[in-house]
């Protein structure tokens, strides 16, 4: 098949480990190497592209349908099975034979005004009431999977209270709700709310912005939830001629959202910083009076006189390169002021995981992808990062720099003694063998940079993904 006159194995995002896998297998008795560990019991989840149908336009990596991975631990076994999340669109494209829909570097789909982007429910995957929640990060309908079959279970629309929600919405285990956000083209640019254990919509309310924004994420702590409102946002001017592309506005501040839990649109205050962009936080607590925040930005560059460099920034997205900074907001809830400062500017990390029972919570240690310095190239993630937040150290290991480690999920150790006590699981692309791995970290103290202590060898590869999460058997338990 051809693309522009490029034959498909030509195409970055359509070959290699990135080329989409045809068939849904359940795999068990695989090879092991090394020992996997008998308290590590739970479910590790990733979400990503894969193309049901061989695209017929010009590619993004974005593109594709979204395809669950999955890996179960229990009691020192290990089964995998994949299947694709059965969105409303992908069964169109089924019944007709054929897709329906482009992508994202093509014209919108004018003849579908209720779905002009396809919904591919490929970016993120949490657990939430007993179920998957497979999700999308331009916002859309979620979609309910079963943890332990991987079959959709339909929309996860919480008995028609929800239409859209985004990627990023966050699951909290203490009291089992799932906090969302949305972001939309038309008003309202923003929405924000609550869902029970009981899947039962608690809360809902409409954040007042003055045009539409490209929040990616959402920071919660015990008791507030902070909303994003960066300087990167949809350009008018495209948006007026029906094309949809991204401008930085480097003259404007970005700003935070501190919103009660349960708080009212009245009730948000907004907390302004210098202009960045920032796709992951890494958690968010309270402190005293102020609610800290750590994410990891973009390096923002400057020009020559100090003014940022705009167009670098929005060059990068597009290429998706990486070039990313470990950064820390304080929001002075009594004086309304905002701290910053860099905590590490040293690696170039991304895709932060924590030990979940801390999100909300301070904690000390968190789990990254490390990339090649300066990121300015086809992307890599080649090694995966402890850092001790604390202090700003850090440990690292790589099997070597064409490995490519996908988002990890740390997995508490039955019975944890400390926030680190644990173990990091991620898929693992081996391009010695060309094969793929499910590789098991033990987290505790160092032990981390000794490499992995299990390597379960599976026996067909599984495509470069987006995110990932790991459920404890003793959370699936608890919110069943």
């Amino acid at each position: 098949m051809q693309i522009n006159d490029l034959p498909v194995h030509d195409i970055p995002a359509l070959s290699g480990n990135n080329a989409p896998v045809q068939q849904e297998d359940t795999f068990e008795n695989m090879t092991v190497m090394g020992q996997v560990p008998t308290d590590l019991n739970g479910l590790y989840v990733r979400n990503g592209p894969n193309a049901y149908y061989p695209p017929e336009w010009r590619y993004h990596a974005y593109d594709g349908d979204g395809m669950l991975h999955a890996v179960r631990f229990q009691n020192g076994r290990v089964s995998y099975r994949n299947r694709w999340v059965q969105t409303s669109a992908l069964q169109q494209e089924q019944s007709a034979g054929h897709s329906l829909w482009k992508g994202l570097k093509e014209p919108w789909n004018k003849d579908r005004p209720d779905e002009p982007l396809k919904n591919t429910a490929n970016t993120d995957v949490k657990y939430h009431a007993g179920r998957l929640i497979s999700m999308w990060y331009r916002s859309g309908m979620p979609y309910a999977v079963d943890p332990e079959t991987l079959e959709t279970l339909g929309q996860a629309d919480h008995e028609g209270a929800l239409s859209r929600i985004s990627a990023h919405s966050r699951p909290d285990e203490h009291t089992g709700e799932l906090l969302f956000f949305d972001y939309d083209l038309k008003p309202p640019y923003m929405t924000y709310g609550v869902i029970g254990p009981d899947r039962q919509l608690r809360h809902k309310i409409e954040v007042p912005l003055g045009g539409p924004s490209l929040p990616h994420d959402m920071a919660v702590t015990e008791h507030y939830t902070i909303l994003h409102d960066f300087p990167l946002k949809p350009d008018p001017e495209a948006l007026a001629a029906g094309r949809y592309k991204v401008r930085f506005f480097e003259d404007q501040p970005s700003r935070f959202g501190v919103v009660p839990r349960y708080g009212q649109a009245n009730e948000i205050r907004w907390f302004t910083a210098k202009p960045t962009y920032m796709l992951h936080v890494v958690n968010a607590w309270e402190d005293g009076d102020e609610v800290v925040m750590l994410g990891t930005p973009y390096r923002m560059h400057h020009d020559d006189q100090g003014r940022p460099d705009a167009r670098r920034l929005e060059r990068t997205i597009h290429l998706r390169q990486r070039d990313f900074l470990l950064y820390e907001w304080r929001f002075n809830l009594k004086t309304g002021q905002t701290h910053e400062r860099v905590i590490d500017d040293v690696l170039n990390t991304e895709f932060p995981v924590i030990n979940s029972l801390y999100q909300g919570r301070k904690n000390q240690f968190s789990y990254h992808v490390l990339f090649p310095q300066g990121g300015r190239e086809e992307p890599r993630f080649p090694g995966l990062v402890k850092y001790d937040l604390e202090t700003g150290g850090y440990i690292a290991f790589s099997a070597g720099p064409q490995y490519f480690y996908n988002e990890p999920g740390f997995a508490p150790r039955d019975n944890p003694q400390s926030e680190d006590d644990g173990y990091l699981v991620s898929f693992v692309w081996n391009p010695k063998d060309q094969r793929s791995e499910i590789q098991i970290f033990d987290c505790k103290d160092a032990r981390l940079a000794q490499g992995p202590v299990a390597r379960v060898l599976l026996p067909r590869r599984v495509p470069h993904g987006f995110h990932a999460t790991f459920v404890s058997q003793q959370t699936m338990d608890r919110w069943k």
